[in-house]
């Protein structure tokens, strides 16, 4: 039996039809970010996997929709899937693969659709976006965006009620990721036409959205980059508290996240100006050797006895 195989078994998920369509969003997710999908298959208790899975497909299904293509393509499209998600909420069916997931980890845990709901009302934040004048502006993008996406899989891993400071928590981790990844990939964003750090991050730097499209390693820039990343540690850094809010089978997960986000920031600060031509990644062996780390606290919940099934909410 397979890893995915016995994780599909343990979360009740028989119906072959469903089972290939968990088994397409899984093979999506593994090509968006492959150490994470990683660490969601062997660090996760094995009936909460899929689920997660189905929440980031979701998710990235969405962005998608939302980021490639002209602005009226791409709103055109966005608004046909907003308008086919919550029909398929509202009867609690679909025929389209990605929904069909979702709407299975729904009847499991209901809080997901709350999310699901609350991330559709707000993504054409992201469909607008045309840049940031102020750090105001990022806080908004932040709070409009980035966390109600966050939180499709944040929800999924506390049962029963949100505690209290949670979303608090989840929102510190998500603007550490993604300060990291607007820094990280500036060079692809600022192809594609978008400048995704503000205005005012420039200006007090010295620096122009010219001379970043053509990658001038200035004193400015590399002030800049510094400045950025710092803003990225110093965010991930605080956001270790979160793990406090979660039940301890699920901690492991989290901290390999925030991890391995860590370690993409260090691998940045080494790249310094060469981020203003191409994104930074860590070495294969530091990835490996923090899913390896959490992996080895999971085993020893599991032998304890700490790892339950998760009950439905």
């Amino acid at each position: 039996m397979s890893i995915w195989t016995s994780r599909l078994d343990a979360a009740g998920i028989h119906d072959p039809r469903m089972r290939d369509d968990f088994t397409r969003q899984r093979s999506v997710v593994a090509r968006y970010k492959r150490a994470a999908y990683a660490a969601v298959l062997l660090l996760l208790p094995r009936p909460l996997a899929p689920h997660v899975i189905a929440a980031v497909a979701f998710m990235h299904h969405t962005d998608n929709l939302l980021d490639q293509g002209p602005l009226p393509q791409r709103a055109a499209a966005y608004a046909a899937w907003e308008k086919e998600v919550n029909q398929a909420l509202a009867t609690g069916t679909s025929d389209h693969p990605v929904i069909r997931p979702l709407l299975h980890t729904g009847a499991c845990h209901p809080r997901l659709l709350v999310h699901a709901k609350d991330f559709l009302r707000t993504a054409t934040t992201e469909l607008e976006f045309t840049g940031f004048a102020t750090e105001s502006d990022y806080q908004r993008y932040l709070d409009e965006y980035s966390l109600p996406a966050f939180l499709l899989v944040a929800g999924l891993l506390v049962p029963g009620d949100e505690p209290a400071g949670y979303r608090a928590a989840c929102r510190t981790y998500i603007d550490g990721s993604q300060r990291l990844d607007f820094v990280n990939d500036l060079a692809e964003d600022l192809s594609d036409g978008r400048l995704t750090i503000p205005e005012d991050a420039l200006l007090s730097h010295g620096v122009t959205r010219a001379g970043l499209v053509q990658a001038q390693d200035t004193p400015g820039a590399r002030a800049l980059l510094r400045h950025l990343l710092q803003q990225a540690r110093a965010a991930l850094a605080a956001s270790h508290c979160v793990t406090g809010f979660l039940p301890p089978a699920n901690r492991p997960f989290v901290r390999a996240l925030i991890a391995l986000e860590e370690a993409t920031t260090d691998a940045a600060e080494a790249k310094g100006p060469g981020l203003l031509t191409a994104p930074a990644r860590p070495a294969v062996s530091a990835m490996l050797k923090i899913l390896l780390r959490e992996y080895r606290h999971t085993r020893r919940l599991r032998r304890s006895g700490r790892v339950r099934s998760p009950r439905p909410e």
